[in-house]
């Protein structure tokens, strides 16, 4: 069973950081591609970056790369997005979820397990 809970967002001005951790307190991370994705308000879930299972193969957003960072530590069953330059638009609530298998990595259905969700506000 996967179990993920997000933290590390808040509120911070354009131009500055935001790490977010998600942990999973279940046994089976490491077999899981971890995706994180956001929704900004009035806005559908988007898909904002996806690692592998065995951290070999990152991919982003075009609105986010080079600017946001994702990484993951099978040994403490967590994926760490670091976010780097924020902009207001990236405003939103931010998730992160877990898939088996690495196809589909960018559509949000295809996700089984979703955390509940950090809030990250940039002001301008």
């Amino acid at each position: 069973q996967v179990q993920l809970e997000e933290s590390g967002g808040g509120l911070v001005q354009a131009g500055g950081s935001l790490t977010l951790s998600c942990v999973d307190s279940g046994r089976t991370f490491s077999s899981y591609t971890m995706g994180w994705f956001r929704q900004g308000p009035g806005k559908e879930r988007e898909f904002v970056a996806v690692i592998s299972s065995r951290a070999s193969v990152p991919y982003y957003s075009p609105s986010v790369e080079g600017r946001f960072t994702i990484s993951r530590d099978n040994a403490k069953n967590t994926v760490v997005l670091q976010m780097n330059s924020l902009k207001p638009e990236d405003t939103a609530v931010y998730y992160c979820a877990a898939k088996a298998g690495f196809g589909a990595y960018g559509s949000a259905p295809s996700y089984r397990y979703w955390g509940q969700g950090t809030q990250v506000t940039v002001s301008s």
